[in-house]
């Protein structure tokens, strides 16, 4: 997994989870152990990336379906998984966490594009809730 954030403010950064799907998990930089302890307006703000994120991928990818996933069983505090799911991934329909399915056969458009566009938008939002 690629530690670099692809973008980063105040209060979110995103990185790049290495997968044969586009993949991405949104974490807060405080530590916060569960959703509720959240201040209300880090958990509309959050709401809104986590929106903004899956408009994106599903504008660049076009998937079957987008997932996302906050556990945190292993990393006991707050992040979400976004993931974009296509029927000819290798584990669709099960999680990606789940039991292979098939070899995938996807051709898709690169990351680095999705990211530098994904990235816009996000410093575009955050400036747009700044004033």
């Amino acid at each position: 997994m690629n530690k670099t954030p692809i973008y980063s403010d105040g209060d979110f950064y995103l990185i790049r989870h290495e997968s044969t799907i586009p993949w991405v998990i949104l974490h807060l930089h405080e530590e916060y152990r569960e959703l509720s302890d959240l201040p209300p307006a880090l958990r509309r703000r959050l709401c809104d990336l986590l929106v903004l994120i899956e408009e994106t991928m599903r504008e660049y990818y076009r998937p079957h379906k987008i997932n996302i996933a906050s556990f945190g069983n292993y990393l006991p505090r707050q992040h979400w998984h976004i993931m974009a799911r296509f029927e000819e991934d290798s584990h669709f329909p099960e999680p990606m966490w789940g039991p292979k399915q098939r070899e995938g056969t996807l051709s898709l458009p690169d990351f680095e594009s999705f990211a530098l566009g994904l990235t816009e938008r996000l410093r575009q939002a955050a400036q747009d809730a700044r004033e």
